[in-house]
């Protein structure tokens, strides 16, 4: 009798992930011995997503499920809070140490969940996935830790890139004025003083008072630049930018920034260094600063996707 060997696929940890990068950062540490499944892709706004019927099966069935955490996928909670009990559930996000997150006056007990947005928030994340990797699959520790560290040296040469170009933008024009308060973390480690339309959750509405109030700065500051995001309706840049040329006040889109959802499947912003990369370079060329068209490796806009195995 002829004995079925079980086959790679077979042995491998199925795994479901919330947001693009936190699946990216999964399959860059699992390798081979991970089969990640992403709920949400590009220009999918995580506050508000709700789980589809295959969304519910395709967790019931994982050996694991990764999320955020923070009230980011606040449609989520309850379905993930029921699922752990059963199944092994990790909160990735919330291995950010509390003293660490970024707290606003709108929302007193919701911390803001945008920690992808600083590389040295974001590693706390990348080393929860290590050891929840490890805890699924003993077996795999080694590879788990030597791809984590050589994911790790990644994240701190982009990090090192970042403020190298960041830091060319003039005083006079550190200002970020985005769609929703995604940037805080971003601003913190990079010194920019970030102006969100909405807050932190794109739930919320950006009332005409806060329109107004964001035109006055504009004028005042003599900013003429602001930036749209993938995952967020345009309405309310829109509206900024009217409400600013009404007063004549001329601003410009500076770019399209990456925030709640990465680039496209397969291609390099479609990874969180690449989604980090763009964010980074297509700032610091709109507000007057200096960075390489195609930023720190010269590869955006190219359409290839990056692993550890291309190192």
């Amino acid at each position: 009798m002829l004995l079925t060997l079980p086959s790679l696929a077979d042995s491998r940890l199925n795994v479901v992930a919330t947001t693009g990068m936190i699946a990216d950062v999964v399959r860059e540490i699992g390798g081979e011995r991970v089969e990640v499944t992403g709920l949400m892709g590009p220009g999918v706004d995580p506050h508000l997503y709700r789980q589809t019927r295959s969304d519910v099966v395709a967790m019931s069935r994982a050996d694991a499920v990764f999320w955020n955490g923070l009230y980011l996928e606040a449609q989520l909670a309850e379905l993930l809070g029921r699922l752990a009990q059963r199944s092994p559930v990790y909160a990735v996000g919330e291995a950010v140490p509390k003293e660490e997150r970024l707290a606003h006056e709108d929302y007193v007990d919701q911390p803001d969940p945008h920690i992808w947005m600083d590389p040295s928030r974001w590693r706390h994340a990348v080393v929860a996935v290590r050891d929840a990797l490890i805890e699924l699959d003993p077996e795999a520790t080694e590879e788990f830790e030597a791809r984590t560290e050589a994911y790790l040296e990644e994240l701190e040469a982009l990090d090192a890139y970042a403020h190298e170009v960041l830091d060319t933008i003039p005083a006079s024009s550190r200002v970020l004025v985005t769609a929703h308060d995604a940037f805080g973390y971003f601003g913190e480690a990079y010194a920019l003083e970030v102006m969100g339309i909405q807050g932190f959750s794109t739930e919320s509405e950006a009332g005409l008072s806060r329109i107004e109030n964001l035109v006055d700065l504009l004028v005042k500051r003599e900013i003429g630049a602001i930036f749209v995001e993938t995952s967020v309706s345009e309405r309310s840049i829109r509206a900024l930018i009217e409400g600013a040329a009404a007063v004549g006040h001329e601003v410009r889109i500076g770019g399209e920034l990456f925030s709640d959802a990465m680039g496209p499947e397969g291609t390099y912003e479609g990874s969180w260094l690449g989604m980090l990369d763009h964010n980074v370079t297509t700032i610091a060329r709109a507000l007057q600063g200096s960075a390489p068209e195609l930023g720190w490796q010269g590869r955006l806009g190219r359409d290839a996707s990056h692993t550890i195995e291309e190192e």
